[in-house]
């Protein structure tokens, strides 16, 4: 049996990429060594899907503050590259992944070294010290993309690109390696050149350019619950219908969205479900959103996605991968408001699959969640659409897909 390590960021959605903790589960129940390896944050969360979990430091990826100064007052140039910056920084920080690099290898140390290690796509001091160990990596949820030239890149964008290709190459100095596992061209990102696992099919990326081939479409299944049905959720009759209205677990300070798409749900006919994930707010911002609900709003802080959705009509969401793939293979119709990053791709991709629509901020502020939720609910060919995507997906294998592709990878290490 082989031994591998999952590494992901200390955040829930990290977890996730439609399929990387499944994945592990699959992984242990099959026989094979596994851990989970993050920082302490992601203890309970790991131990409670029965993982075995080792609490490292750092791991590199950097938990952004909002920025200092208000955006819409800066010059638009100014503005961008601000944004394009803070994500840089991240998943790249010259600060914040020698400590991770460090803390990796002296868990193998102290662990032994993996056979294969499986990364959140946006871990560089993964990828870095697993060169360093000689172990070969695979990205979870991300697929290998070909590289992207500068003559097409914004002067924005190429300002990045040779800031992000600077950091890299001081990096690579500093710890003695190759950048093996970084992808070539203007945009360096995370790379395996063995495994890229995508919980979604070929077609979900109708519009991007052919992946590289150790791009591996696995899609995903739904899992029957294993839990006891939660209380709130077995008050409501059976014939309700549910539309599920959340944000993850770091946009949650957008209030107005939440009491949009639960107004514009109940005027459909529709419970809603207020879901503000694991980012506190304050209680007096809580206690203001509350009455700006309708009434018979459940509105909660965390969701058994296993019980809830088989449930729901439909989802107005982010765009968040974990969230947008769950919707899929249950057949979901969705509403995506995207708020940065690569939610504004999942958005886009929602609405080229014709499985929902894709809303900007300014659609919402101007009314237009009542007539999305209301066209994705009653147009026959999204139902229909969004089921066959399910089917596809289905079809894929999933999570045992995923288990014997990484077998496979780790095996001829080992």
């Amino acid at each position: 049996m082989a031994s591998f390590w999952f590494i992901s960021a200390p955040l829930a959605g990290h977890t996730d990429w439609g399929g990387m903790l499944k994945t592990a589960q699959y992984l242990q129940a099959s026989g094979h060594q596994v851990l989970w390896v993050s920082e302490p944050p992601l203890e309970g969360l790991i131990s409670a899907a029965g993982v075995p979990f080792a609490a490292i430091a750092a791991t590199g990826w950097a938990w952004l503050r909002p920025p200092p100064a208000d955006l819409r007052g800066m010059n638009p140039l100014e503005a961008m590259f601000l944004r394009y910056r803070r994500a840089l920084d991240s998943w790249l920080s010259e600060e914040l992944i020698p400590p991770a690099f460090e803390a990796i290898l002296n868990l193998a140390q102290s662990r032994g070294v993996p056979d294969l290690i499986v990364t959140d796509p946006f871990l560089s001091a993964v990828a870095f010290a697993a060169e360093k160990l000689d172990v070969p990596i695979a990205v979870a949820g991300w697929v290998a993309g070909q590289p992207l030239h500068e003559e097409r890149l914004h002067a924005v964008q190429a300002d990045l690109s040779r800031l992000s290709r600077e950091r890299i190459a001081r990096l690579k100095a500093r710890f003695g390696v190759r950048g093996v596992n970084f992808s070539e061209g203007a945009a360096p990102a995370v790379q395996s050149p063995h495994l890229h696992i995508s919980y979604f099919n070929r077609a979900w990326y109708q519009a991007d350019p052919e992946p590289l081939p150790q791009t591996q479409f696995v899609g995903g299944r739904v899992d029957l619950p294993t839990t006891p049905v939660p209380q709130w959720l077995a008050e409501i009759p059976q014939e309700a219908p549910l539309a599920l209205i959340t944000l993850g677990s770091v946009f949650t300070g957008d209030l107005g969205f939440f009491s949009w798409a639960a107004q514009a749900a109940a005027r459909l006919g529709m419970l809603p479900i207020v879901v503000l994930g694991r980012n506190p707010i304050a209680p007096e911002k809580k206690a203001e959103l509350k009455a700006a609900l309708p009434a018979g709003t459940r509105l909660l802080s965390w969701l058994d996605y296993d019980h809830v959705f088989p449930r729901l009509k439909v989802i107005v969401h982010h765009g968040g991968m974990g969230t947008t793939h769950r919707a899929a293979v249950q057949g979901i119709p969705q509403v995506v408001v995207p708020h940065a990053a690569d939610q504004r791709a999942q958005a886009r991709r929602v609405a080229q699959a014709k499985v929902g629509l894709n809303l900007s901020a300014h659609q919402v502020r101007n009314g237009q969640l009542l007539p999305a939720l209301r066209a994705v609910t009653t147009d026959e060919r999204v139902l229909a659409n969004a089921q066959r995507l399910a089917a596809e997906l289905a079809a894929l294998g999933g999570k045992a897909r995923a288990a014997e592709l990484l077998t496979a990878l780790a095996e001829r290490r080992a």
